[in-house]
């Protein structure tokens, strides 16, 4: 049975979520705001966070760079606005998914459900211990990436779009394929945001971005040749 912290500070939207997430199977625990959440991670442990942006006392991107620092756990954001700088800023910050108010319950489920799939499919052992290539070193046992041997700190959605590329390295990959293999065939997004992790990813690569290389109108290649 998964365990899920959901935190928001309107006592209806925690209920509505909670009610919904036990209906699932799911044992919900809530917080009021990124404060009580953060004492939450610290003495328990969660197998996902459903976390509202605008909160009093810490906001959820503030409270989501802090669980970053310590634990993976997946999170699915939650926000009032739907600007693409907010989307962004929750990438950057770690986060899983983004989920724009108001929401369907029935869909926010789905989500969960994706994202929980998604996790337990990229936690599974690699059949390599690591990639190598120039100055670019993937740890799959660690999940960590070294860039000329420092290490690089990468969202998880990052190191999962990575990982899947270097797996099918030097072979076009379409949109659609690279979505439904890293985020799930079920993933209610759009191409933006598979194009913004790409942006963020190549960011976090710096000089070795230049082995993504992007097909118009198919998709992207890892080219490891």
């Amino acid at each position: 049975m998964y365990r899920i912290l959901v935190v928001d500070d309107e006592d209806k939207i925690r209920e509505l979520i909670k009610k919904y997430a036990e209906f699932e199977g799911y044992t919900v625990d809530e917080a009021a705001n990124g404060i009580e959440a953060l004492k939450r991670v610290d003495s328990e442990s969660y197998d996902l966070i459903v976390m509202d942006i605008m909160m009093p006392l810490l906001d959820g991107f503030t409270a989501s760079r802090e669980i970053r620092k310590s634990s993976d756990v997946p999170i699915i954001m939650l926000s009032a606005r739907s600007e693409e700088y907010d989307k962004i800023s929750g990438f950057q910050t770690g986060i899983d998914d983004y989920v724009v108010k108001p929401f369907s319950p029935r869909e926010l489920m789905l989500r969960i459900d994706a994202v929980l799939k998604r996790y337990k499919k990229s936690s599974a052992p690699e059949k390599a211990d690591q990639f190598v290539l120039e100055g670019l070193r993937v740890d799959f046992k660690a999940r960590i990436i070294y860039i000329d041997g420092e290490i690089v700190s990468v969202s998880p959605k990052e190191y999962d779009l990575l990982c899947y590329m270097i797996k099918n390295a030097n072979i076009a990959l379409f949109r659609e394929k690279i979505i439904s293999e890293v985020w799930g065939y079920d993933f209610y997004g759009d191409d933006r945001t598979l194009d913004t992790h790409i942006k963020l990813l190549r960011k976090s690569l710096g000089a070795y971005s230049k082995y993504i290389i992007t097909l118009r109108g198919v998709g992207y290649r890892f080219d490891a040749k």
